[in-house]
C-alpha cells in the first residue's frame, strides 16, 4: 500500500493548476451521510468512473459514484489533455499475449476512444476546447529511426502519417531540439477538467447520483457489495473500482490484490502566460498536441487562450523535484528558445497510474466487482472506453472488456518498501539511454 502522505502530496501539487483556474466548478455534490441500495457503485469520479456510470445509467442502471475529494480532482482534472490512438505499451503485448485477432480487435478499440469522446461532446453539449491533430517528435538519428518504425506501423493500421525532418521539420513543428517530426489527425488535446465536468453533469442528467467527499473506508464483497463512507453506506449488486493508484489511500478492500500491479508516477506541467497567436501558430502549425519518443518524455501543446502547456520532468518517487517551476522553463526554452523568457503563470501535477508493462490492467474481483487501471499516460481517451467496456459486462456483454482482462499483469518488484526505489532506479538508466 502506497504511504498515506500520497494524498498531502497530490492535493498539494494542484494548488496553481491552470485547469481549475480556467473552469467555473458547480457547487459541491453532497458528502454520502445516507444508506442506498443501487444497483452499482463506482468508486472515483474521474473519466473512468464517470464514463462507466453514465454508460450504465444509459443501460437502465441504477448508480452511485463516491468520490473522496472533487469531480476530476486527480489525475482526470491535471493530466497534459492529450487524447492518443493506441496504447503506451504499443501492439506488443496485445500480439504476444492475445495473438493477432484480438490484438486487432484491441486496436480497434482504440480508435473508437477516440471516436467515444467527440461522441460525448456532441450528445452532451460538452464544452472542453477540443482540438485535432497530433505531432510526434525525435531527438536523435536513434530516436529518429525508431519514430519512422513506429509511423510505417501507424500507416499500416490506417492512420494517414504526414512525415517531416530536415529543412521540411518547420511544417510541423518550430525548434531546433528535433531531427524529425510526423502528424496524425485521429488524436489530438482537449482541457481535461471542463471534460470531466462535462460528463459528470451527463451522467447526473442520465440519473447518477455523485457523491464528493466521500471517502470509501471499507467494501465488503459477498454477493452483494457494501461499500462504506465515514457517514453512510452503499449496498450494490456490482462495484466498479476507478481509483486508479490513489485507491490504496482509503483502503476498500479489493485494492491490496490490484493495488501492487501498477506504480504512481509524478508528472508536471507549466503554463505560460498568454502568448501571441502568431507565435504560436509558427512554433506548431494548426495547434496540434506534442510528445516525443523519449522514455522520460516531453508532452506540450497550446491552451485555447494561448498559453503553452509544457509537461514532462516525471518522478517516479512520489517527490516533487525541486526547483520544478525553473526547471521545467529550463526545459520548454531548451525547445522553444522563443519562450526562454516567457513568465510562467501556473505550474502543477499529480500522480497517474502506470503499469509494468504499460498495458491498461483491466479485470475482475470475483464475480460483481470490476477494476479499471493501469492507463499509462493514455488515459484521456482509454478511460472512456474502460467505461463503456465495463458496462457492456455488468450487463452480460462482457466479450470486449475480457480482450483486455486477459492480458497478464505483474507486480512491481521489491515489495512496499522497495519497488519505488527500484523503479527510480531503473528509470535513471532509461533517461542515460534518452540522452545518448
Amino acid at each position: 500500500m502506497f504511504a498515506r502522505s500520497l494524498v498531502g502530496s497530490d492535493t498539494q501539487l494542484n494548488q496553481k493548476s491552470y485547469y481549475e483556474a480556467s473552469v467555473q466548478r458547480p457547487a459541491a455534490c453532497p458528502a454520502l451521510a445516507e444508506s442506498l441500495s443501487v444497483d452499482v457503485v463506482v468508486v472515483g469520479a474521474g473519466f473512468s468512473g464517470l464514463s462507466a456510470a453514465l454508460e450504465l445509467a444509459q443501460r437502465g442502471m441504477s448508480v452511485v459514484v463516491l468520490e473522496a475529494d472533487r469531480v476530476g480532482s486527480g489525475a482526470s482534472g491535471r493530466n497534459g489533455g492529450q487524447a492518443i490512438v493506441g496504447y503506451a505499451s504499443g501492439q506488443g503485448p496485445f500480439v504476444d499475449q492475445l495473438g493477432a485477432a484480438d490484438a486487432q480487435r484491441a486496436w480497434d478499440m482504440s480508435l473508437e476512444a477516440i471516436d467515444l469522446i467527440d461522441a460525448r461532446i456532441a450528445q452532451h453539449g460538452i464544452d472542453c476546447d477540443r482540438a485535432h491533430g497530433y505531432v510526434y517528435v525525435a531527438d536523435s538519428a536513434r530516436k529518429r529511426h525508431a519514430l519512422h518504425e513506429e509511423m510505417e506501423a501507424l500507416q499500416r493500421r490506417g492512420v494517414d502519417v504526414d512525415w517531416a525532418e530536415g529543412a521540411d521539420l518547420a511544417r510541423l513543428i518550430d525548434s531546433p531540439r528535433y531531427v524529425a517530426a510526423a502528424r496524425e489527425q485521429r488524436s489530438g488535446h482537449l482541457h481535461p477538467l471542463k471534460y470531466a465536468l462535462g460528463l459528470a453533469r451527463a451522467a447526473q442528467a442520465a440519473g447518477v447520483r455523485i457523491f464528493e467527499h466521500s471517502p470509501v473506508t471499507s467494501l465488503q464483497r459477498g454477493a452483494s457489495l457494501l461499500a462504506s463512507t465515514a457517514q453512510g453506506q452503499v449496498t450494490a449488486r456490482f462495484g466498479v473500482l476507478a481509483g486508479n493508484c490513489m485507491l490504496p489511500e482509503y483502503g476498500p478492500a479489493g485494492a491490496p490484490e490490484i493495488a501492487p500491479r501498477i506504480m504512481p508516477v509524478g508528472t508536471y506541467i507549466v503554463g505560460t502566460e498568454p502568448l501571441d497567436p502568431a507565435l504560436c501558430a509558427r512554433l506548431i502549425p494548426r495547434n496540434a498536441a506534442v510528445c516525443d519518443n523519449n522514455f522520460v518524455l516531453d508532452y506540450f501543446r497550446f491552451s485555447a487562450d494561448h498559453r503553452m502547456l509544457f509537461g514532462g520532468r516525471v518522478s517516479y518517487t512520489t517527490r516533487t523535484p525541486a526547483k520544478l517551476s525553473s526547471l521545467m522553463a529550463q526545459r520548454m526554452a531548451e525547445v522553444f528558445p522563443a519562450l526562454a523568457q516567457t513568465p510562467i503563470d501556473f505550474v502543477w501535477g499529480g500522480f497517474v497510474d502506470i503499469s509494468m508493462n504499460r498495458a491498461p490492467d483491466f479485470g475482475r474481483l470475483g464475480d460483481n466487482v470490476y477494476y479499471l487501471q493501469g492507463f499509462s499516460g493514455h488515459g484521456v481517451a482509454l478511460t472512456g472506453l474502460a467505461g463503456r467496456l465495463v458496462a457492456e459486462a455488468v450487463a452480460g456483454q462482457a466479450g470486449r472488456f475480457d480482450v483486455f482482462a486477459r492480458l497478464q499483469h505483474h507486480r512491481f518488484p521489491g515489495g512496499p518498501l522497495l519497488r519505488t526505489p527500484s523503479l527510480a532506479l531503473g528509470m535513471l538508466w532509461h533517461q542515460l539511454r534518452d540522452a545518448l
